[in-house]
């Protein structure tokens, strides 16, 4: 969503920091179900939230023009293609430290940046190019592929962050048509589509207990998304960008917390490399908008 005129920075930083604390929050709760349910169950929860928030929005944004979209194709490929991210980003956090795997996917932004210019048409000088190549260099120090023979079980996140950045520049050319509330509508109902068709394989009765964490998993994923919106309506995408890094930090009390991980020098070494490189390109962005 566009900022408006009602600039308040402040309050959108805040708002933004509690939405990614709020989405850290989300994946600690996924990495505890995954124990016990299937991925395709955990998240169609979550969908049948966002998918009503979905039709909330499109239709308080254009009425009943809010449920059609000129570009049908595109937009059902990008939430088809969110629900596989999702997957694997779900399963990266079954299987590897949530700060590990947060430190990869900070990535994300960068390669948004790189795909702009193949996908949109957008022009990246060199100074930036140089902070993407940088930022994979980080990735690559995280990941340690020089030590023996590479887990292919931590390439997930990387994968995950691929698919992710795929997604957003899908979704920049779609809402160019669309607008915000038909494209949340969209993404809500594809994925709840797909997850329901695979949730009688996989369905197992929550006991009573679960079922708190499964929809206190659900509300906080779609809460993160809604305060992710509002915040950029409070203040410009670039004065946020950087605030959206206290996910990393987030990600790793919560691991330390409540799984007893303890992140190891090339994991800190390489994210902060990566938010190095992300912010220098969130500066770079700025100075060339005045």
């Amino acid at each position: 969503m566009p900022n408006s005129g009602d600039s308040r920075p402040l309050a959108g930083i805040v708002i933004t920091v509690a939405a990614m604390v709020t989405l850290a929050g989300t994946d600690a709760i996924c990495k505890h179900l995954t124990a016990s349910y299937a991925i395709a169950q955990i998240l169609w929860i979550r969908y049948v939230l966002y998918a009503s928030y979905g039709v909330y929005a499109a239709h308080a944004e254009k009425g009943l023009r809010g449920f059609s979209s000129r570009n049908l194709g595109l937009q059902l490929a990008r939430g088809s293609l969110l629900v596989v991210a999702n997957i694997v980003i779900v399963f990266s956090f079954s299987r590897l430290a949530l700060a590990d795997v947060h430190s990869v996917i900070a990535i994300a932004p960068l390669a948004v940046t790189a795909a702009s210019v193949l996908f949109l048409g957008e022009r990246v000088d060199a100074s930036r190019w140089f902070a993407v190549a940088v930022g994979f260099f980080g990735v690559l120090v995280i990941l340690r592929p020089g030590e023996g023979v590479l887990d292919p079980i931590s390439l997930t996140p990387l994968v995950g962050a691929a698919l992710y950045t795929t997604y957003q520049i899908l979704t920049k050319l779609v809402t160019r048509n669309d607008g915000p509330g038909p494209t949340q509508f969209f993404t809500g109902i594809t994925g709840l589509f797909w997850f329901s068709l695979a949730l009688p394989f996989v369905w197992i009765d929550p006991a009573m207990t679960d079922w708190v964490w499964l929809l206190a998993a659900a509300i906080a994923g779609t809460l993160a998304h809604v305060l992710i919106v509002l915040g950029l309506h409070l203040a410009p995408a670039s004065t946020l960008q950087p605030f959206n890094y206290s996910m990393l930090i987030a990600a790793a009390l919560f691991g330390f917390v409540f799984f007893d991980e303890i992140p190891d020098a090339s994991t800190v070494i390489g994210a902060s490399i990566v938010v190095a490189a992300g912010l220098y390109v969130v500066y770079r962005e700025r100075k060339l908008s005045y």
